[in-house]
């Protein structure tokens, strides 16, 4: 089978169009025909050495799409339409090849109004956000900020905060124009850095209130930022590091909140990778 593999981790000049055997299909396994492969951060991470673990060579793709060819079982008979992610493209073989050997567990049928392409690039950004918005709590008429609408960690934080009640679900972004592209889309709560800071734009859409939940994907200074934002007993998960892998914080943003007076409590804590 034909095969996008990283030779060596250094960028993406290490990709390589390659030909290797047809993956063995053993107990437990289902043989997915590829259709379609999604792209995240992390395969940038692997390519660029900075992720523990990879090893080179190594087949790209994290997520994906495709049809059930063998193994499957009554549960995903032949010719069904699934998606996955898991530790393909990580730790073993992934998604940038025409087949991939799938555990049955990480498997899940592809709605008949899903194509495969979008398909694709589904389980990594919004499963990744449903577990952080449980993990940090969230109830309707909560507050919740997910930087930067234009990666799938904000955009999909900030979709499914809104549809299960979150009294704001904000957003930024740093360009004018993609603030304006969000509005079109419907993202009415997406603060354009370009015009006010990441806090202002906090404060004057929550009257002051400030963020029950933050889910960062960004990091960098947008993550000190987005801190300084909580309101009392607010709660932080940080996710990403695109911005930077180092931070800057202001303790006062831990012991004062949001639109609080000095000597008010602030209960902060973090889910994912501890800041």
């Amino acid at each position: 089978m034909r095969a996008m593999r990283a030779e060596t981790f250094s960028g993406y000049e290490g990709l390589k169009l390659t030909d290797l055997p047809n993956p063995a299909v053993t107990t437990g396994k289902v043989l997915v025909r590829i259709t379609a492969a999604g792209v995240t951060p992390l395969d940038h991470t692997i390519l660029s050495g900075k992720f523990h673990g990879s090893k080179p060579p190594l087949v790209l793709g994290n997520e994906g799409a495709g049809v059930v060819e063998e193994g499957g079982g009554t549960g995903f008979p032949v010719g069904s339409r699934v998606m996955f992610f898991g530790a393909y493209g990580a730790f073993e073989d992934g998604t940038y090849s025409q087949w991939v050997s799938v555990r049955k567990e990480d498997l899940c049928l592809i709605p008949g109004n899903v194509d495969d392409v979008t398909a694709a690039g589904i389980p990594v950004a919004y499963l990744t956000a449903q577990v952080a918005l449980t993990l940090a709590g969230l109830r309707p008429g909560k507050t919740v900020l997910a930087p930067a609408i234009g990666g799938s960690i904000g955009n999909a934080v900030t979709q499914l905060a809104r549809a299960l009640g979150a009294k704001h679900a904000m957003s930024s972004t740093t360009n004018h124009a993609k603030a304006e592209q969000a509005k079109a889309l419907g993202f009415n709560e997406v603060i354009d850095t370009s015009l006010e800071t990441l806090g202002d734009g906090v404060r004057r859409i929550t009257g002051g209130y400030g963020a029950d939940i933050v889910i960062d994907g960004v990091g960098g200074e947008v993550l000190s930022q987005a801190i300084g934002v909580l309101a009392s007993e607010g709660r932080v998960t940080t996710l990403g590091y695109s911005a930077s892998r180092t931070t800057t914080i202001d303790v006062t943003s831990l012991i004062v909140p949001t639109g609080q007076h000095p000597g008010s409590q602030h209960v902060c804590s973090a889910e994912g990778r501890h800041y």
